[in-house]
């Protein structure tokens, strides 16, 4: 049978910290390594035919970890902007980020919004980072907009509409470091994802890994509420 790629896949970069510790490093230094494999991934599966990849950086509830992992994590999604600016317009990638500014330093809100305006033309995979991002908050702020706008008779195709960013549901979620939980992550557009869960820490995760996720997304009988044809 021929492998059906996802058209979006979402995945829970989990582990990071713990990767670190196995081998008596800084936390820091795990988030390092997390960034080096999220490029590696980007490029893979842009190449195999994935046309979204929803990636989970950072959570509403993040801010509660310690004040240096915290801005340790902040520098580092600044940094990677920086340095991934010319692979995302080499590899035509167009890049979005997902979540609320609120607490968010102003030089790292222009440097996300120079690289979603600069990418905004390109028409390869669609690279939507969830940053300051929580499932919930999304819902809330999807429902403050309507109320704001006055909208009546909503239903769910429109309601979509006012999620941050207006891109398919995902087919598959990945979860990395063997934790069964969403952790408040696209609560409304999951509502029919499969899930992948791999005990691989995430900066273990590489191309054979996601092809792992992918085969199973194909042993999957994917009914939506129905009944299998005869």
């Amino acid at each position: 049978m021929e492998s059906r790629i996802p058209s979006h896949i979402a995945i829970i970069m989990d582990g990071n910290g713990r990767w670190a510790e196995k081998r008596g490093l800084p936390r820091t230094l795990g988030h390092k390594e997390g960034a080096d494999v999220l490029r590696k991934i980007i490029t893979y599966a842009g190449r195999i035919g994935v046309k979204y990849l929803t990636v989970y950086a950072f959570s509403t509830e993040n801010w509660k970890r310690s004040k240096e992992e915290v801005d340790t994590l902040m520098f580092l999604f600044k940094t990677y902007l920086k340095n991934e600016e010319k692979n995302i317009m080499k590899n035509n990638v167009r890049f979005l980020v997902s979540g609320r500014k609120d607490g968010v330093r102003s030089s790292l809100l222009e440097a996300i919004e120079k690289l979603e305006d600069k990418s905004k033309d390109n028409t390869g995979l669609i690279l939507n980072i969830a940053f300051n991002y929580g499932g919930r908050a999304e819902i809330i702020d999807a429902v403050n907009s309507i109320l704001k706008l006055g909208i009546e008779n909503i239903d769910e195709e429109k309601f979509s509409k006012y999620m941050y960013n207006d891109i398919p549901d995902p087919e598959l979620l990945i979860r990395t470091s063997g934790e069964f939980r969403i952790s408040n992550f696209l609560l409304w557009q999951i509502a029919y994802s499969e899930i992948y869960i791999t005990d691989a820490l995430w900066p273990d995760f590489d191309e054979k890994e996601l092809d792992k996720a992918i085969q199973s997304y194909n042993e999957r009988d994917r009914r939506f509420g129905g009944v299998k044809n005869a």
